[in-house]
């Protein structure tokens, strides 16, 4: 079932959301070499309680034993946070969600700990571009495929790069994953017709090498089948007529990210 939410809702939608985008500064805050992804995975946790929410997925499907999905280098998504210190060179993306008055907020960010070679640099721009390519169609009257397209377009068919096809984006609100899906894959013209109030959550998940991922042993994490690095960033968005409403928000994130002399922010 697809929901279109109220005014009212989608302003506690955009609550959460934008303490998410918060959250996700934090861990730019703190992202260098020598610092574990347990320690970022604790401070988050702290901050969106702090701020009167409770971390999303936390116990999520009743087995998930953290507030975030934190996945380094060629982890795709759901990564473990570990107590394995974080290095030079690391590629890591912070998945995370805040419940809030009811709702949800569900954004992603990946960071460059460091210094990396161009080439990883250029998939970071490129995925972070997609995102907006595919909001860009995320408006009434248009269909779910629309904004598939137009990711993979600008991921595989211009750039050459991976677009994962077991893992997509979501229609999002009381629960964290609802209908419609929101693949990074697809074709013009195709899927569910989206209409304006609905509410969904766009994330590539877009890898240097190839499309392949296999499951690691902890039954979460999720890598790529090449050993290449992989990047994910993502954004909540309202359907609209004309334009979305991004209901998260980078700019938090981008400024911490600048201000930390650990990250490299070049890249976009």
């Amino acid at each position: 079932m697809i929901h279109y939410r109220s005014p009212l809702e989608i302003e506690l939608i955009r609550k959460s959301a934008l303490l998410v985008g918060d959250a996700l500064a934090e861990a730019a805050k703190m992202l260098k070499p020598g610092v574990t992804t347990m320690q970022v995975d604790a401070r988050i946790e702290q901050f969106i309680r702090d701020n009167g929410a409770v971390p999303s997925f936390k116990n999520y499907q009743g087995t998930y034993p953290f507030a975030t999905c934190i996945s380094v280098n060629d982890a795709v998504v759901h990564g473990f946070p570990t107590n394995n210190v974080l290095k030079d060179g690391d590629i890591v993306s912070v998945d995370v969600g805040a419940f809030m008055n009811g709702y949800h907020g569900d954004s992603a960010y990946t960071f460059i700990i460091g210094t990396t070679t161009d080439e990883v640099k250029k998939l970071l721009r490129v995925t972070k571009e997609s995102l907006y390519k595919g909001i860009e169609k995320a408006v009434h009257g248009n269909r779910v495929g629309d904004i598939s397209f137009a990711i993979q377009d600008y991921t595989e068919k211009q750039h050459g790069y991976g677009v994962v096809r077991e893992l997509v984006g979501h229609g999002l609100g009381r629960n964290l994953h609802e209908d419609p899906q929101v693949p990074n894959y697809g074709k013009r013209g195709t899927g569910t017709k989206l209409k304006e109030g609905t509410v969904i959550a766009i994330e590539p998940m877009i890898n240097l090498g190839k499309k392949d991922i296999y499951h690691d042993e902890d039954g979460w994490t999720i890598r790529t089948a090449d050993g290449l690095p992989s990047a994910h960033y993502e954004h909540d968005v309202c359907i609209k007529k004309g334009k979305a409403d991004i209901l998260s928000s980078f700019a938090s994130i981008e400024a911490a990210e600048k201000a930390n002399a650990n990250l490299d922010a070049t890249y976009y």
